[in-house]
């Protein structure tokens, strides 16, 4: 980019802009994924809708790639690139919580962290990220899987209007009632489409939950992932929660000699009373004695922070993901083989529930595409040490192949890696014709391709 652009841009901005040779330069780069290396043109960090509208502007004007970076957690590093523009909306972060109307607006580089903390004062919440630090805005844009969505849905089911500025740098308002063709495909469709500044969200009660984790021996695993699935089709909504492969952390009710270990471990909520969550809880107890068992009543947003110091900043990343109709006895064996060479502390293998309310919506009423499948999995492999890359990649991939055959075909779109691009049709699912003419409408040039792209 030219440094008139950048002079330019300059004296439209509310908020600053850094470029290659600035001071600051280096760490307004570095992103969530420390295995993303980008060298960006210039970092915006935006004020507010009119900053966005402008660096949009500036990156469609001047022909270079765009970027945008919300809450900065996308694991393929979508929120830089190579010589891009990129917006940074890590100052949009106003959470406005609504309690008369039971409604938030959020910025769009709010955390769940934040948005969970305000909420938190008025006991309201809604489906949102299992980790506190993951962004708001990449979440819910991407369908928005979470501990209460069995409960209340998916995050854009949630979403009741945006803040959208266009591929023209205008700014609109996406709703039922306005730009419905836009709003049914910012709830699933990710950041195709445009730069969501603000959210409105519907909120509901959610305030002391009976939750955390159980941890059992590899050799229970089976009988414990059947006895979930059954247990999601019949247990209440308010049952939340996944099993995982995890490596015991050294926390307190872990047996010392037992950290390090790999374990078949249940992350229970249930948004209920604590007789309510008991009796789930006992359910899995009378299938197999737990090891470790750190599971009581504790406020949702503790729940949503607990897991926050195995997936620091800074880890190299690299996922998969796969939707499944149901957890056969034929795909537990496959998992068996696979989840517990687990390689890291950091690295995990989730099993999220997407039946109960994500199941009241039809598969046409939003863009998210996977309205038929009862689990979400994700391989995340996460590790410290670079030099460990090839190994723990090879970790994911063999996982992934070997449970393919029995999943339904693509992923959840903000479980995916950057290689994962080309099955874009599989991974939007059912819903992407759709998307494509949306796309069409809205960003005919695909201004917004740094992502898990939708082509016009």
């Amino acid at each position: 980019m030219s440094t008139s652009v950048f002079e330019s841009l300059r004296e439209n901005l509310g908020g600053s802009l850094i470029a290659e040779g600035d001071a600051g330069y280096d760490q307004a780069r570095v992103v969530y994924n420390a295995m993303i290396d980008r060298r960006p043109a210039a970092i915006v960090r935006c004020q507010d809708a009119a900053d966005v509208a402008a660096v949009v502007r500036a990156a469609a004007d001047s022909g270079v790639d765009l970027a945008i970076r919300g809450g900065g957690h996308s694991v393929p590093g979508f929120g830089t690139a190579d010589g891009a523009l990129v917006a940074d909306l890590g100052d949009l972060t106003s959470v406005q919580i609504d309690p008369a109307s039971a409604t938030a607006e959020v910025g769009g580089g709010a955390t769940w962290g934040m948005f969970n903390a305000a909420a938190g004062e008025y006991g309201l919440a809604t489906t949102g990220g299992i980790v506190s630090t993951t962004g708001v805005g990449g979440l819910t844009l991407g369908g928005g899987i979470g501990y209460l969505a069995r409960g209340y849905g998916l995050s854009c089911d949630n979403l009741l209007s945006a803040e959208v500025v266009l591929a023209d740098g205008s700014v609109v308002t996406a709703s039922p009632e306005e730009k419905p063709d836009l709003f049914w495909a910012l709830r699933g469709g990710g950041g195709n489409f445009g730069v969501v500044t603000k959210f409105r969200f519907r909120m509901h009660p959610v305030a002391e939950i009976y939750g955390g984790p159980m941890f059992f021996e590899l050799a229970d695993g089976p009988a414990i992932l059947a006895h979930f699935d059954a247990a999601v089709r019949t247990a209440p909504r308010e049952f939340g929660g996944f099993p995982a492969f995890q490596i015991a952390p050294p926390l307190p009710f872990v047996p010392e000699n037992r950290v390090g270990e790999p374990f078949l471990v249940v992350i229970f909520c249930v948004n209920g009373s604590a007789s309510e969550g008991e009796k789930i809880v006992q359910g899995f107890r009378d299938v197999a004695q737990p090891v470790a068992d750190g599971v009581g009543p504790m406020p949702y947003p503790a729940l949503n922070g607990a897991f926050d110091a195995l997936v620091p900043p800074g880890l190299q990343h690299y996922w998969k993901a796969a939707f499944f109709d149901e957890l056969t006895p034929e795909s537990i064996a496959v998992h068996m083989q696979h989840g517990p060479l687990v390689p890291t502390v950091n690295s995990t293998v989730h099993f999220y529930p997407i039946n109960g309310a994500c199941h009241d919506v039809a598969s046409d009423a939003t863009a998210f595409g996977h309205r038929d499948a009862t689990f979400a999995v994700v391989i995340a492999g996460m590790w410290p040490d670079p030099t460990e890359n090839a190994a723990n990649i090879a970790w994911v991939k063999d996982y992934y192949a070997a449970i393919e055959p029995f999943a339904q075909g693509g992923g959840y779109v903000n479980f995916l890696s950057e290689d994962d691009q080309p099955q874009a049709s599989t991974n939007y699912g059912a819903n992407y014709a759709r998307l494509r003419s949306v796309k069409q409408a809205y960003d005919p040039g695909n201004l917004f391709h740094v992502n898990q792209n939708i082509a016009p």
